[in-house]
């Protein structure tokens, strides 16, 4: 808890020290520039110039915590050197603050119309303290300080400018990646809904089944007690779970009500889903390998699901073609589908939207994989569904 902070202070640190090195540098310069004039002007590096020059230079160090306030000191002060001496170049003290002034401006306009009042303000200080001084109006250096001042204040606001445009990519890219985190995790969520009602189709078959057998049972079983309760209580167990499920995957049909319970699809709906995207318009071809067998319910369906999902993404995303190899392993089924992708394409556009995380989900599920690769123009997806009673 306490040592959090710390990255905080060390980049606030790090930035004072900058505007102080900037600071001395630019008080640095400026006493050269008023040591070059003394030349021309004996005697103008004294006690009071150099204390004018350090308060026209020195406060950029402060310039994050008050940038108006620095121009306006750092200005007066120039103004007043330039009253008292004749220093060589131009304000460099209050230009650079007039630059970090206008970089840090919030491009409001009460806020740009101060900033410019301010600095034509200076600016005729600054003039009119150099024509005292030389008793004569300098044309010439007003005209420089007008296109020093102008550049450092266009400079100073095409840098806000430049920070904002980067500040805005940045939030863009954050919203960018938390929305499609988000719609990763709703698209594995309709896969998990739908995973659902499988389960609750198959199961209900099945438990349907223990329970019609098992009233059979136990209305032959009249002349034996025990086998009579015994399959009594397997006949409340079934039908109360029966209820149990029913009642646990009602919210996920909600979203269709008038949805009935639908025969379990698998591999034996295979032609039929090819058929129905030839007639599409999608040219499929299967090869089958090893020997084909029965598969558990979950398995048939899951190689299914992805099976339509690999399709639906060929025709939607595809060249117009999809191959298709199912191997049947000892212990896994091995599905191959590979589509050419578009002229021009690219490796993302190709894989489609979320339907690849779905299927991701459901051979996770499944305790299997789903891999995918560009290569040779083609994008190609291979899932990997365990036969053994563990992935089953």
């Amino acid at each position: 808890m306490v040592t959090a902070p710390q990255p905080a202070r060390r980049l606030s640190r790090s930035g004072l020290l900058g505007d102080v090195a900037l600071a001395v540098a630019v008080f640095a310069v400026s006493l050269g520039l008023l040591a070059a004039s003394a030349t021309d002007h004996p005697g103008a590096v004294d006690v009071p110039a150099v204390l004018l020059t350090a308060l026209a230079s020195l406060p950029l160090a402060a310039r994050r915590a008050s940038p108006l306030g620095v121009f306006v000191l750092t200005g007066v002060a120039s103004a007043v050197l330039r009253a008292v001496a004749e220093p060589a170049g131009p304000p460099l003290g209050p230009t650079v603050a007039l630059y970090f002034l206008a970089a840090t401006s919030d491009g409001s306009r009460a806020r740009v119309r101060l900033t410019l009042v301010l600095a034509v303000a200076l600016l005729v200080v600054h003039v009119s303290a150099m024509g005292l001084n030389d008793g004569r109006f300098p044309a010439t250096p007003a005209a420089f300080g007008v296109v020093v001042w102008g550049g450092a204040w266009l400079a100073g606001d095409r840098a806000r400018l430049r920070y904002e445009r980067m500040a805005e990519l940045e939030q863009r890219a954050l919203r960018a990646e938390r929305e499609a985190e988000r719609e990763r995790r709703l698209a594995a969520a309709e896969e998990r809904a739908r995973i659902a009602r499988d389960l609750h189709d198959s199961a209900g078959h099945a438990i349907n089944v223990i329970l019609v057998h098992a009233g059979l049972g136990r209305m032959r079983a009249e002349h034996d007690p025990d086998a009579r309760e015994t399959f009594g209580t397997i006949e409340e167990v079934a039908r109360q779970t029966v209820a149990d499920i029913d009642q646990m995957v009602a919210a996920l049909r909600q979203d269709d009500p008038e949805r009935g319970v639908e025969p379990p699809t698998g591999l034996a709906a295979l032609e039929t889903l090819m058929q129905r995207h030839r007639t599409a318009g999608l040219d499929v071809a299967i090869g089958i390998h090893g020997d084909r067998r029965p598969l558990a319910p979950s398995v048939d369906r899951g190689a299914y699901r992805i099976l339509q999902e690999a399709l639906t993404n060929a025709a939607r995303h595809g060249a117009g073609s999809a191959d298709i190899d199912v191997a049947f392993d000892p212990s896994a089924l091995e599905i191959t589908v590979a589509n050419p992708i578009r002229p021009g394409q690219t490796a993302r556009d190709a894989r489609g939207g979320h339907g690849l995380v779905g299927m991701r989900e459901r051979a996770a599920l499944l305790g299997g994989s789903v891999d995918t690769t560009v290569r040779d123009g083609r994008f190609w997806l291979h899932a990997r569904l365990p036969l053994t009673s563990g992935g089953a």
